[in-house]
């Protein structure tokens, strides 16, 4: 039967079905309720603070009147702006303090990536983005901006060093030369997504002036920015310590126009369903008052803005809140990775942010079945055997992995949830593919 849609909606639902996400979602497992759902270790949602955030915040809802209209516009509330660039000076220590007026709220980090990505570029034009990457940054930078992500590969170069910096620029020209289309934006994902670790102060000045040198836009997505903790294990390569792009001083370095941080309270505060981001450009004017029209598809509810102030402005609540997330944190990788390696499952080390490993189940699988060859791929395989074990992971073939049979473990939940999960992997990589 032919489509009532429009092509580019009937591209977004093929796109959606190529991931289980949405129907796992709508079926995790429950011990009393639903003990058949899925064990979901996929989704990058922090479970482990959110007894502390539902007391603070359970306790503060004394919503004003003026939070049931329109407020201040769409791009947040003042009282939000003011006490947001507040905290953000606080945590991110910015070279140039932030002031409201160079923060727009959306509800969520996605909408932002949306925002920046129709902001900078035309229809075909392109982003820069290093693999392995966020897979969701895909379609939040292509389905409706149609903009052109431009997958940067590194090989056996490590995507967080200096020497992957050139990289950068091989994809750049061979995208404009193969095209016709320029490079409009680098899309960075600091602390990164999925390998856990911090792009060096080093590496980031070095992309500034690498965005300079092509007048392209620097795009920092800090989600995690206040999810860094303490690696108790002994790794190498060494973490590297959090430094927002905010904090350096750019002069000589990159036009500030050109550099512009995003953030919000999904991952920070375990809060993905509060839908609160913020896009921060601090000497772009022209992008500001392309998003005061903009900003009216991506309102963040007048109940999330109260909240949302309400906790930044309590300085004793979030400043204990972030240090014991923190330490929850380290226990739990530290717990994760012991465990992998008991099981000798290989996994990317120097992680000291965000929630997840980036583990090679394919190398494991291959272990444990001999007859299946070097050469074969095996990730989608081993997908299709984790979800009948009822177990979900994001795979690395949907995050731009260059190699086959990676996948990412969220290690962000209850300890016997995380045990369940765990067990379920290794289960599944000792079945037999059909």
């Amino acid at each position: 039967m032919q489509s009532l849609l429009s092509r580019r909606a009937q591209d977004a639902a093929e796109e959606a079905a190529q991931t289980p996400m949405w129907d796992v979602m709508s079926d995790t497992w429950c011990a009393s309720t639903n003990p058949n759902g899925f064990v979901n270790v996929g989704v990058a949602e922090n479970s482990l603070m959110h007894d502390e955030l539902l007391k603070f915040l359970n306790t503060k809802l004394e919503l004003p009147a003026q939070y049931l209209t329109y407020n201040d516009g769409g791009n947040g509330s003042t009282r939000l702006r003011t006490s947001m660039a507040q905290f953000l000076n606080r945590h991110l220590k910015p070279f140039k303090q932030l002031n409201p007026d160079q923060l727009v709220v959306t509800n969520g980090v996605s909408p932002a990536i949306e925002h920046v990505s129709w902001a900078f570029t035309d229809p075909g034009e392109g982003i820069l983005l290093g693999r392995p990457y966020y897979g969701t940054f895909i379609p939040d930078m292509m389905t409706r901006p149609k903009a052109t992500v431009v997958p940067v590969s590194f090989e056996e170069c490590d995507p967080l060093s200096l020497e992957g910096v050139s990289k950068y620029e091989t994809a750049l020209l061979k995208f404009q030369k193969e095209t016709g289309n320029k490079v409009r934006a680098l899309m960075l994902c600091h602390p990164h997504n999925p390998l856990g670790r911090c792009y060096s102060r080093e590496v980031i000045i070095e992309l500034m002036r690498f965005c300079q040198k092509y007048q392209i836009h620097l795009i920092s997505d800090e989600i995690y920015a206040l999810s860094v903790w303490k690696n108790t294990v002994d790794e190498y390569p060494p973490p590297v310590k959090f430094e927002s792009a905010l904090s350096i001083d750019l002069k000589g370095i990159i036009d500030p126009r050109l550099v512009h941080v995003l953030w919000g309270v999904s991952k920070d505060f375990g809060a993905n369903g509060l839908r609160m981001g913020v896009i921060i450009s601090q000497a772009n004017e022209d992008l500001h008052s392309s998003l005061r029209g903009a900003s009216l598809y991506t309102y963040s509810s007048g109940l999330a803005d109260y909240m949302m102030a309400t906790l930044f402005d309590d300085l004793n609540f979030t400043e204990g809140y972030i240090q014991e997330s923190q330490r929850r944190l380290s226990q739990s990788y530290a717990f994760t990775v012991d465990f992998l390696t008991k099981h000798g499952i290989t996994y990317a080390p120097g992680a000291n942010a965000a929630f997840f490993v980036w583990v090679d189940l394919g190398k494991k699988y291959r272990e444990l079945h001999p007859s299946v060859s070097e050469n074969d791929n095996v990730g989608d395989k081993v997908m299709d055997l984790l979800l009948k074990r009822k177990v979900f992971l994001a795979s690395g073939a949907l995050f731009g992995s260059e190699k086959d049979g990676w996948f990412r473990i969220v290690f962000t939940q209850e300890k016997d949830y995380l045990i369940l999960a765990l067990e379920r992997i290794v289960a599944a990589l000792q079945d037999e593919i059909v």
